[in-house]
């Protein structure tokens, strides 16, 4: 538990997790002992898988769960560009670890937070606060969502630029600051934020850094792929024009029924789509 006696906190290799529920002490204490015994078998799984999760996303099933989340989310994106089943692998632990967590309890409120990858549970009439950050070298609060029992998301998660070393967990394509997205579980909407935050982009800018995926992080699932390292100066009329690449991206997957909302943030302009009213600025 932190010190805040609230929160638990897992973690497991790469796996890091801050798990919190809201309810009776005895419904709380039992669902955060299932959260931890779930989370034992975790990475053991998905490193019996490692070599399929890394290659592009296919129509075959895995055996394990949490795998298995990861294929589908990514799946139904893959005609949104190259994607692997790992870019859903936060998303994905949170849903499985929240899943057991609820699993025969009674909870007002419950999430599992994966780096910033949240897989969250809302009894009927309840509501959550989620806070935007979008620059993670300098963390600060540039928004919020308020997130309700009604509505049909039960994930949030965010991708951008900031690259493993520098702040983030994973590569991107694009150059977004962040992109935050509403989805029906936390594995689309991690799914759903890569490919979208890929979209952000100006191929060939000079202000652009790029390196090999590989070059950075041998074991990377995008290869010898171009991934963002850098990023200079661009004009408005440039930030506009990468941040419509994006949104026009995010637009199809809200009207195809794959995400709820999405915002989009790059260097301080902001682009949204769907939900505006409960999105604060």
């Amino acid at each position: 538990m932190l010190p805040d006696g609230q929160r638990l906190h897992l973690q497991h290799g790469p796996i890091d997790l801050v798990v919190q529920a809201w309810g009776a002490p005895a419904e709380v204490s039992a669902a955060l002992g299932q959260a931890r015994a779930c989370f034992a078998g975790v990475l053991p799984g998905l490193c019996a898988e490692l070599p399929g999760l890394r290659a592009e996303v296919g129509d075959a099933p895995f055996a394990g769960a949490v795998a298995e989340r990861m294929r589908r989310a990514c799946r139904a994106l893959a005609g949104e560009g190259f994607i692997t089943p790992m870019a859903a692998v936060a998303g994905a632990v949170a849903d499985h670890v929240l899943a057991a967590m609820v699993a025969g309890r009674a909870l007002e409120r419950a999430y599992v937070n994966d780096g910033g990858d949240i897989a969250f549970h809302l009894a009927p009439g309840a509501r959550l606060s989620c806070g935007l950050v979008s620059d993670v070298a300098s963390p600060a609060l540039d928004g919020g969502f308020v997130l309700e029992a009604s509505m049909p998301a039960r994930g949030i998660a965010t991708s951008g630029r900031a690259t493993k070393g520098g702040g983030g967990r994973s590569f991107s394509l694009g150059i977004a600051d962040a992109v935050t997205v509403l989805a029906a579980t936390a594995a689309e909407a991690d799914a759903a934020a890569t490919v979208v935050a890929n979209a952000v982009d100006l191929p060939g800018h000079r202000e652009i850094q790029r390196a090999r995926a590989s070059d950075l992080d041998p074991d990377s699932d995008l290869g010898d792929r171009l991934v963002t390292t850098g990023l200079g100066t661009l004009s408005p009329a440039e930030l506009r024009a990468a941040l419509l690449r994006g949104h026009a991206v995010a637009e199809r997957l809200a009207r195809a029924g794959r995400i709820l909302a999405a915002v989009l943030v790059l260097r301080g302009a902001m682009a949204r789509v769907g939900l505006d009213a409960r999105i604060a600025a």
